[in-house]
């Protein structure tokens, strides 16, 4: 399943320019993210952890857990991001199969890389 296509008509798209913050750790978890076009860095503590392309998810955990962000996220580029709200995630994972177990791949591969981290 092609992330990106199946929300190219379905949610709200925002755009970012290079460096500008899309959500801060601490800030309340009422959206996910899709990145449509561009590159996202994930920080923890300032230091980069991540960065993400189209079609990758980011801000999934807040919004799983209906907790603050764990992390910050800064356009590495110009980018474009569609925005999934809580309900319409929620109706995604009880109608998409296929989405649902998008979602626990990226939780599954960012344990998997801190797991890697911790050891290192």
């Amino acid at each position: 399943m092609n992330t990106q296509d199946s929300f190219s008509k379905t949610e709200t798209h925002q755009a970012f320019s290079v460096g500008q913050t899309i959500f801060q750790e601490g800030d309340p978890g009422n959206v996910l993210y899709i990145v449509i076009e561009g590159e996202v860095t994930i920080l923890i503590d300032g230091q980069p952890l991540e960065t993400l392309g189209p079609g990758d998810i980011l801000g999934e955990m807040a919004l799983i857990e209906d907790r603050p962000r764990s992390a910050t996220a800064l356009a590495a580029t110009d980018c474009l991001l569609t925005l999934v709200t809580r309900q319409h995630f929620l109706t995604l994972i009880q109608r998409t199969p296929m989405f649902a177990l998008q979602v626990m791949r990226v939780l599954a591969h960012r344990l998997r890389e801190t797991n890697q981290q911790r050891r290192a």
